[in-house]
């Protein structure tokens, strides 16, 4: 049992830079932001998940089932990701692209510090065997130093960025992709390429900070399990659950920010009115109804907003939300289960999409379009999509930060190529300004 006490705060926004500093004594960490106080349908504006009381890893073949006796035995809060390989045991697949990052598939921790940000009030759930350190917890993160100059020691090397996937490369593996398409095999499919560097040394602290001022985006995550990390500067929700209501929103059509107000204007009507992107949407908009439809009451699955433009710091994004009443005695996990990976990072037919695009990528995807959140003790979640992101293998030096877009009939390499830069751009630059 976990006991609560809230604190009033009089600057949330210092606080929580207190609060990530201090983390990084844990080797455990889960830092969900919203980066803003009113995020539509967000529980909170921050959680922090911080060290352990249980934790489970766990491989594709019966990582669902380990997750389902987990929370069985652990009916706590409980934090961490999927990875996309996890595709493997629900359906007919195999992942046997290079793997360097050697991320388990699974990773979930019931924390030992639970500190959540809504407004001006911190609540701090501890177990009743902790709530003594709530009070010293309190006042160390207060007395944390956030504005010290970064000083230059010399420990970080160059961070030099390459691209598993040539230029050259990406336009034949896209010609077949079209081909598929043409012959009716797929409607559409999510192409991703990797951006990687090696004998990387950084302080993920640091660049998770950077990268999420740049960004700001709604779904954020800096996760430290060990030596491993993922930044993420998400925009996109797979799929949260309240109760019995379920939603999904999925991302299809990006464009980028313009330089000026009018050019800005321009790009967004352009984006809005781009029938490419809006079949794109539309088409895995419908395959999330479906995959809701499995469990959901029936009658009650709806697309509340089809094609809805969101604008980001860098770029806009055509957004629609599919929701969805499931029976109150649903599985949480079965529930995932059914719906993951999630329809934007797949394409459509589902199963045929995923195949497809496997066989044209040059890496293992892991924990990139996989889905990173929380359960609640009730059963209640919300899960991000792994975009945006950066990961990190201390102990190998690996960095990775893949991209992809949705390939169609209607596609030309070129655009589709670009757009990869341009979703790469705000990673890209944070590392390479701080090498």
């Amino acid at each position: 049992m976990r006991k609560t006490y809230r604190f009033k705060l009089e600057s949330p926004g210092r606080f929580k830079q207190q609060l990530f500093e201090w983390s990084r004594q844990f080797d455990q960490v889960v830092c969900l932001d919203s980066n803003t106080e009113d995020s539509k349908d967000a529980e909170f504006d921050c959680a922090f998940a911080l060290g352990s009381l249980a934790r489970l890893s766990a491989q594709a073949g019966s990582a669902f089932q380990a997750l389902k006796d987990f929370r069985e035995v652990h009916p706590d809060w409980m934090f961490g990701y999927l990875g996309y390989d996890l595709k493997n045991e629900l359906e007919n697949l195999s992942s046997n692209n290079t793997d360097v990052l050697g991320f388990p598939d699974l990773h979930f921790v019931v924390p030992q510090r639970l500190i959540i940000l809504k407004g001006e009030i911190c609540s701090f759930s501890y177990p009743e065997d902790l709530i003594d350190l709530i009070i010293p917890d309190l006042q160390g993160i207060r007395a944390t130093v956030v504005d010290r100059p970064v000083e230059n020691t010399n420990t970080e090397q160059s961070i030099r960025v390459r691209l598993r996937t040539t230029k050259d490369t990406y336009f034949e593996r896209f010609d077949k992709i079209q081909h598929h398409l043409q012959r009716g095999d797929i409607y559409e499919t999510n192409f991703c390429q990797e951006f990687y560097a090696m004998d990387a040394t950084m302080d993920p602290w640091r660049i998770y900070d950077q990268l999420n001022a740049i960004a700001e985006a709604p779904f954020s995550t800096f996760v430290r399990f060990d030596d491993n990390y993922i930044l993420s500067s998400s925009p996109e929700r797979y799929l949260k659950r309240t109760g019995v209501r379920v939603i999904s929103q999925p991302i299809k059509g990006t464009a980028k920010r313009g330089a000026t107000p009018e050019e800005d204007l321009a790009l967004k009507e352009a984006l809005e009115n781009n029938p490419k992107e809006r079949s794109e949407n539309i088409m895995i908009t419908d395959l999330v109804r479906n995959d809701l439809s499995q469990l959901a009451v029936p009658g009650t699955v709806q697309v509340e907003a089809l094609c809805e433009l969101h604008s980001f710091k860098q770029v806009h994004q055509l957004i629609s939300t599919v929701a969805a009443e499931v029976p109150e005695n649903t599985n949480s996990v079965g529930l995932i289960e059914a719906t993951f990976p999630m329809g934007s990072m797949t394409g459509a037919p589902k199963v045929a999409a995923m195949q497809i695009a496997e066989a044209q990528e040059d890496f293992k995807r892991g924990v990139y379009s996989g889905a990173i959140g929380y359960f609640d003790p009730k059963g209640d979640f919300d899960f991000n999509v792994v975009i945006r992101s950066i990961l990190y293998n201390a102990q190998k030096g690996y960095l990775s930060f893949p991209v992809g877009g949705a390939i169609t009939a209607a596609a030309n390499a070129k655009d589709e190529y670009e757009e990869c830069l341009l979703k790469a751009k705000a990673m890209r630059e944070v590392l390479e300004n701080n090498s």
